[in-house]
Formats: C-alpha cells, sequence, structure tokens
C-alpha cells in the first residue's frame, strides 16, 4: 500500500495538507494510467467520456450539453470533438432550425469502438479498496467539494 509521506518524500504540517496532497497525487495517477489504457484506442480519457456521453443520450446532443455532462469540464472539448470527427467517432449534424446550433451524434464506428473497450478498465485502480470503503470515500469526497 501507498504512503503519500514517501512518495512524494515529504512531511505534511497537518492532515488536512497531507489529505489535500494525496488527492492531488492520486488524481495525477489516475490520469496517467487512463492515458496510457486508452493510447491503443487512439482516443483520451476526455474522448472516451464524450463518446460514452453520446452513447448514453440515444440522441444527438449539443455542444454546450455535452460540457456540461463532462467529467473533466476543459475549454478544449471543441478541438476533443474536432478529433473525434476526424476519426470518423462522431458526427456533426446542423440544426435546421437555427444555424448557430450544431448537435453531435455517435457513430457505427464509434459504437464499436466503445464495444471494443472493456467497462471495467478502472478496475485495477480501485482493487485494494472494498465496497464499503469506495462508499465512504465518494462521501468524503462529496463532502470536501
Amino acid at each position: 500500500m501507498g504512503d503519500i509521506s514517501k512518495d512524494v518524500n515529504s512531511k505534511f504540517v497537518n492532515n488536512k495538507v497531507k489529505a489535500l496532497i494525496n488527492i492531488l497525487y492520486t488524481a495525477n495517477w489516475i490520469t496517467s494510467f487512463q492515458n496510457t489504457f486508452f493510447k491503443p484506442y487512439g482516443i483520451s480519457p476526455q474522448q472516451y467520456n464524450i463518446l460514452r456521453i453520446l452513447r448514453g443520450s440515444n440522441e444527438p446532443l449539443k455542444v454546450q450539453t455535452i460540457k456540461e455532462r463532462m467529467i473533466d469540464r476543459s475549454p478544449n472539448a471543441t478541438r476533443l470533438m474536432d478529433k473525434l470527427c476526424d476519426k470518423q467517432l462522431i458526427e456533426r449534424i446542423p440544426c435546421p432550425d437555427d444555424r448557430r446550433v450544431v448537435h453531435i451524434d455517435i457513430t457505427k464506428k464509434g459504437r464499436k469502438l466503445l464495444e471494443e473497450i472493456s467497462d471495467d478498465f478502472n478496475d485495477d485502480i480501485l482493487k485494494n479498496i472494498t465496497e464499503s470503503e469506495a462508499s465512504q470515500l465518494s462521501d468524503l469526497l462529496d463532502k470536501l467539494r
């Protein structure tokens, strides 16, 4: 089991600071794991999130709606969608009533890619905690926000 004090070779003024550093360190560790996992599929974790949002909606969505539903609400969501469009994983559908509005839909190729990606890819990250501990951790993170 990891120890943040040893991992970053540091002492902390109190447990709250230690917890905050641990959250940041762990978030980066998870991001690194996911980047490595998705690399063979040619997408990023954020692009995967967009594809999952579109698949789950069962209908084309406005760009703004996708941005609001994303886990990582980065300002580069449009660029991420441009790349997915270039890979033919999503398509843009102009709104017939308003030229300024564009809807985004997942393509068959995008659905097929999602089928190739195991839904349990995060299991390795979570293997050291129980369901009860996961619930407690989630509650604490909700409380923090």
